[in-house]
């Protein structure tokens, strides 16, 4: 594995505002995209119904983390940025999505900033929470 991409994946493995660890998106040798069939409109709506039956919404609120949390992606993703830019620089090859992502990352920012912009502080206490 790269040394960049053993980084990159270090972070996504330790990083959240709350001191939890994540496990990883990805850890894996292989620089093979990551390939899944794609729900039709009847599988997501299949899928969305058996979601629902299997979760019960909980009476109590949960704590304001969504602000948090998206401080701490924010941070994971200027990483990756920082990362794919560099593999560039060096005349790596990157896929088509690391090139779509330095591309329109000025996209990501604003709607990180808009997120910040229009949510109020404690906007996620409204939420409903699971129960398991």
């Amino acid at each position: 594995m790269k040394k960049g991409k053993n980084r990159f994946f270090e972070l996504l493995t330790r990083f959240n505002a709350s001191g939890k660890i994540y496990a990883p998106l990805r850890d894996s040798d292989s620089d093979e995209p990551l390939r899944a069939e794609l729900f039709s409109v009847e599988q997501l709506k299949q899928h969305a119904a058996d979601l629902a039956r299997k979760h019960r919404v909980s009476p109590e609120r949960g704590r304001d983390r969504l602000l948090g949390r998206l401080s701490g992606n924010e941070l994971v993703l200027l990483e990756a940025r920082r990362l794919t830019s560099a593999a560039v620089a060096r005349d790596q090859e990157i896929s088509p999505a690391g090139e779509w992502f330095l591309d329109n990352f000025y996209l990501i920012k604003e709607q990180i900033l808009a997120v910040r912009l229009h949510l109020p502080r404690g906007y996620s206490r409204e939420l409903p929470r699971l129960s398991a």
